[in-house]
């Protein structure tokens, strides 16, 4: 059997006579860790937008886990295990991430909408919502309204949303944007520490992030896939730099923070 989880076969996606992906081939191995990078226009919004089924490519196909879910809509994708971040952060305010997770839990384990009996009542349910707000670091502010909680904090909610519906793919969708300095440390690590065992496609402009999580690189330019790599490779990559000319400082930074903490070698 193939270990390629997820599979985007040449897709094209057209806006009138704007080609957004030209003919984009990507493979997600199983347990990736792969990172999805590019300058803004590059096109990467729209292929997760096709890969979640939030739009249909003009032509090329989608398969996951062997089945092709080319034309299925974004909530039977969830079903069958894709699963991306952004596509559940409408946190609601007035709850408290756990009840949040609770109704998420309930709803995975075939309960609907029993969640506010489940909350008490239900011992694989209590149990899971509280490995996860451990695990995302929720457990001090679980009984909060999800409206006063620190932007970190709802950025690892999402997360911890995203995991409760039991995913066998992840797309991160930028998970640290717009997250303040102090609080970012935590996310990084939390998404360092996302079960091994989950394929996870990550979208996402900040380099020290890429590199310190990536193991498996695609640069997208212009909608093509310019080269694709370890991050070692991707590094080196003079194509790379070129695109990130303004950025390079940016990339090499990041790789010179990669290489010093692993002791001057990597390992892909």
């Amino acid at each position: 059997m193939s270990d390629t989880v997820l599979s985007a076969q040449g897709l094209v996606m057209k806006f009138g006579g704007i080609t957004a992906t030209n003919n984009v081939t990507l493979d997600l191995k199983q347990g990736a860790r792969h990172a999805l990078i590019g300058p803004n226009g590059a096109g990467k919004t729209t292929l997760i937008n096709l890969l979640t089924g939030v739009l249909q490519p003009t032509s090329g196909k989608i398969v996951l886990e062997g089945q092709d879910i080319t034309t299925l809509a974004p909530y039977q994708r969830v079903r069958r295990g894709m699963v991306r971040t952004f596509q559940i952060n409408q946190l609601f305010d007035t709850l408290t991430p756990l009840e949040t997770l609770a109704m998420v839990v309930s709803q995975q384990q075939g309960l609907g909408n029993k969640w506010w009996q489940a909350l008490g009542a239900n011992q694989r349910v209590t149990e899971r919502c509280e490995q996860l707000l451990e695990q995302f670091h929720l457990t001090a502010v679980m009984t909060q309204p999800t409206r006063v909680l620190a932007y970190g904090k709802r950025r690892l909610l999402e997360i911890a949303i995203a995991l409760a519906c039991e995913p066998r793919v992840l797309l991160l969708d930028e998970p640290v944007a717009g997250v303040p300095a102090g609080e970012r440390e935590e996310l990084l690590q939390t998404v360092a520490a996302l079960p091994a065992d989950v394929s996870i496609l990550l979208i996402e402009h900040d380099m020290d992030l890429v590199f310190s999580f990536a193991k498996r690189m695609t640069v997208l330019v212009n909608g093509t896939v310019l080269t694709e790599g370890d991050p070692d490779q991707i590094a080196h990559d003079p194509q790379v730099k070129a695109v990130y000319l303004g950025h390079g400082d940016e990339i090499n930074d990041a790789m010179g923070g990669m290489m010093a903490s692993a002791g001057g070698t990597h390992h892909g």
